[in-house]
């Protein structure tokens, strides 16, 4: 299993190292991100990915970063047509498009991102690949980030103190827990929650710990809520595009494969895990009201009864897409359950 140590040593990586060989390249590679470069995706994910590739492909194919360049939602398109040749998003800003990749998101996992990713990759592969969803990509990795938790401008002793609070869901299984918790659902882009909370527009937040730091939650989020093993966790892509893969030579496509798929997804989760490690520290010394609930607290209790009937749902949600969805769900979580010892 990949260690926060060697995370540490990632983040190190800075992308300048292979900025600088870009003009000595044959080929550069242009990922475009809608995170602030401080955020573990542009600070550890994509910087060692990156040293990967160069390395893998013998400094022929180097990576650049672009920022800031739109919705999240868009990057799917943006890389379709070309206007960047990889990047990375949630699942759940597309809902329709993407339905099988809420069965990684299912509450009571039991098992931290990276384990979640290394699952999600394999059940793809095996079961959901051939369903197409991510139709005019090639998939680099899959992954979620760490368990999502209650981030709040005020106290919560109970999941009964949200209803009809507004909260920002960001799709995908977060809105069928705001849906049974009753809340008033707001929708934005997770680069838009401090402002939105800072004006008073939203009340809270169902986002993992690692935004307390990398988004600066710390500042308006004073009280947060971490259930054990968390509410959900969030599917996320990363993805390029076929046509700048096909116009590499075949050693150096190979080459990025070998980089990719489950080692990538591996890596992408622990750099989640490892920033969400560091938010609870910064939150808690910035004074943020942290509730660690244990696995027999009241609220545990609540949120089990709470998510009752879910993986039903989602089972019957999928039914078109004629994949074995049941059999998925079940090697998903022994997976990750398995993995994560």
């Amino acid at each position: 299993m990949i260690r926060r140590n060697f995370l540490k040593v990632a983040g190190a990586v800075t992308l300048g190292m292979s900025l600088s060989t870009a003009a000595m390249s044959d080929t550069v590679l242009r990922v475009g991100s809608w995170l602030p470069p401080t955020h573990a995706q542009n600070a550890v994910v994509w910087p060692t990915w990156a040293k990967w590739v160069e390395e893998a492909t013998e400094g022929r194919v180097t990576v650049e970063m672009e920022y800031d360049i739109g919705h999240p939602k868009t990057m799917f398109e943006l890389v379709e047509d070309g206007a960047v040749d990889a990047s990375f998003s949630y699942h759940g800003y597309v809902p329709g498009r993407f339905k099988l990749t809420q069965g990684i998101e299912q509450p009571l996992l039991g098992a931290n991102a990276e384990a979640a990713s290394v699952a999600h990759w394999r059940v793809h592969n095996k079961y959901f690949a051939e369903a197409n969803e991510h139709d005019g990509l090639d998939l680099l990795a899959l992954f979620t980030h760490g368990p999502g938790q209650i981030h709040t401008t005020s106290p919560v002793t109970s999941l009964k103190d949200l209803e009809s609070k507004k909260i920002r869901l960001g799709g995908g299984v977060q809105g069928v827990l705001g849906e049974r918790m009753g809340v008033t659902a707001v929708g934005a882009p997770a680069t838009k929650v401090y402002e939105m909370m800072q004006q008073g527009v939203i009340d809270g937040v169902f986002i993992p710990m690692g935004e307390q730091k990398s988004q600066r939650l710390k500042e308006v989020a004073k009280h947060v809520v971490m259930l054990p093993g968390g509410m959900y966790l969030g599917s996320f892509a990363m993805f390029i595009n076929p046509d700048f893969m096909a116009g590499l030579s075949e050693k150096d496509r190979e080459a990025i494969i070998s980089v990719s798929g489950e080692k990538l997804s591996a890596m992408a989760g622990a750099a989640w895990d490892a920033a969400d490690i560091e938010g609870v520290e910064a939150a808690k010394e910035d004074g943020v009201a942290v509730t660690e609930v244990t696995a027999d607290g009241a609220m545990a209790i609540e949120f089990r009864e709470l998510v009752k009937g879910m993986d039903e749902e989602w089972l019957e949600s999928v039914a078109d897409r004629d994949v074995d969805a049941k059999a998925a769900l079940e090697e998903m979580r022994s997976i990750a359950q398995s993995y994560a010892k």
